[in-house]
């Protein structure tokens, strides 16, 4: 597992977080030593992926101007718009999921899966398609206009939805970042005054936050996207309110007493 996170993410930080929010090993032993196999294997990941592909989370943006006591209040406000729209997500998953599985045949469930993300491939063109990461550089060079950007939003919620319940495999949390991007990138083009590195991160928080639950990973995976570290005080306040929202609120996973379910 921490092999498989650090080559995802480019980076073993990620695999060491994620990993200390879950029960490993006994309780009485240090973290480090608990965390002290799986960080070799996820800085293995992490090289390969670099030596073969030598791409990060890390996109092109104008720094971080600086400190500014306003940032909290806008960074917070993006954060949960990003929050909220990822709940939008986990509490449709399960219903998604009931009303996909209901088609008698898995074939058939997945073709009647691919028909509506090739509808949705349709709408939102082909900056809505794939892991996202490529495509979130599109939208961060400035030629897509902010209708286009809200609509690519809107129709990578429902993609992600659909994706899911159908039966596609893949994960969550590279569709979240793009869509925190994408926010980001519409919050800045809406209010200037705010910067892009911060409306991206803030975005990045809530979306990975909601759709996650793991406030670490949330942490990192939106610092990773600018590389700022003058953001990480600011981020760790302006978690708080997206975590209170969505602390308490259901997982995306589906209940065994759902209808539709085997």
């Amino acid at each position: 597992m921490a092999g498989t996170v650090g080559a995802l993410f480019g980076s073993p930080l990620a695999a060491a977080l994620l990993l200390s929010e879950l029960p490993l090993g006994k309780p009485g032993v240090p973290l480090w030593d608990r965390l002290f196999a799986p960080l070799p294997a996820a800085g293995a990941g992490t090289l390969t992926t670099l030596a073969l592909s030598g791409e990060t989370l890390r996109m092109k943006v104008p720094g971080y101007p600086g400190f500014r006591p306003a940032d909290l209040v806008s960074g917070s406000v993006v954060a949960l718009i990003g929050a909220g729209l990822g709940l939008l997500v986990v509490y449709a998953f399960p219903y998604a999921h009931a009303t996909f599985h209901r088609v008698p045949h898995p074939v058939l469930m997945v073709t009647a899966g691919g028909l509506v993300l090739g509808g949705l491939g349709i709408v939102g063109g082909e900056v809505s398609l794939f892991k996202g990461l490529a495509q979130a550089g599109e939208l961060l060079e400035g030629h897509v206009a902010i209708g286009t950007v809200i609509l690519v939003l809107g129709v990578k919620l429902v993609a992600l939805t659909v994706a899911a319940a159908c039966g596609f495999r893949g994960g969550r949390i590279f569709p979240a970042v793009f869509m925190g991007i994408a926010l980001g990138v519409a919050a800045n083009t809406l209010v200037p005054a705010v910067p892009l590195s911060l409306a991206l991160t803030a975005g990045v928080l809530g979306f990975v936050l909601a759709i996650t639950q793991h406030g670490w990973l949330s942490l990192f995976t939106s610092l990773a996207i600018v590389g700022e570290m003058a953001l990480i005080p600011v981020m760790c306040v302006t978690i708080l309110p997206a975590w209170l929202l969505v602390t308490g609120k259901k997982e995306m996973v589906v209940p065994a007493h759902m209808p539709g379910m085997p």
